[in-house]
């Protein structure tokens, strides 16, 4: 007996105690982490006009819903009850959904990602890294979400651990940007060269994934691709 409880309920009520400890650190993690960085974004972005770029910040564990909604330009394209919808869908028997947070707080994975795209008729291309990036038919690609490692940082602390995020790169007005969720502000990546240049070296890095995000008969026509004599 510990305290007056039970083995049992040591066993049962200790783990969810930990989940809720973790959940409650990482979202107040990632708040105070977002609001030292604020100021210190990228300094060239940041003198850019980007008046016209919607650009969704970070909150809770949603970066994938950011990413869609900044994908789209779109604060109303997605919700957290759309995606916590898809999740059901995806798992309608499971007492823990295995495609999100059992904390409620997002982090929902590919398979929320590519179901949320079907549903606005775009389909997800998963990239093999081992290809070059030149071959890819930009003017048939709607954007880019990238799958990459965050730091786990606490106040100004950054923490020896790594958290996988979601981020969406696309083109606004002949310019790409990064819209990632935890940047103060867009950042102004460049045109197609400067875009290719940004994707070789993500991709070169480790434990990073992307999906092209295209409309459905791109998909089903594999347009998305140069033919061999157009490819740069």
């Amino acid at each position: 007996m510990i305290l007056g409880w039970s083995l049992l309920e040591v066993v049962l009520i200790v783990p969810t105690l930990c989940t809720v400890a973790l959940g409650t650190f990482l979202y107040f993690g990632d708040r105070m982490s977002f609001c030292i960085r604020g100021d210190k974004a990228n300094k060239v972005s940041a003198e850019i006009d980007t008046s016209n770029v919607y650009h969704e910040k970070q909150q809770r564990e949603l970066c994938a819903l950011h990413a869609l909604n900044n994908l789209f330009q779109d604060e109303n394209a997605y919700s957290k009850q759309t995606l916590d919808e898809i999740c059901q869908r995806l798992s309608p028997d499971s007492m823990v959904n295995p495609h999100k947070s059992m904390l409620g707080l997002g982090n929902y994975d590919v398979n929320v990602v590519m179901a949320a795209l079907q549903e606005k008729d775009c389909e997800a291309i998963w990239w093999d890294k081992r290809r070059n990036v030149d071959v890819i038919n930009l003017a048939n690609v709607k954007g880019f979400i990238l799958n990459i490692p965050s730091d786990l940082k606490w106040g100004p602390v950054t923490l020896p651990l790594k958290r996988k995020h979601w981020i969406c790169v696309r083109q606004i007005d002949g310019i790409y940007y990064n819209l990632d969720s935890k940047l103060n502000v867009p950042e102004m990546i460049g045109e197609a060269e400067e875009l290719r240049t940004f994707l070789r070296k993500e991709l070169a890095a480790k434990d990073r994934e992307m999906l092209l995000v295209v409309a459905g008969d791109v998909e089903r026509d594999q347009t998305w691709r140069l033919p061999s004599e157009a490819r740069i």
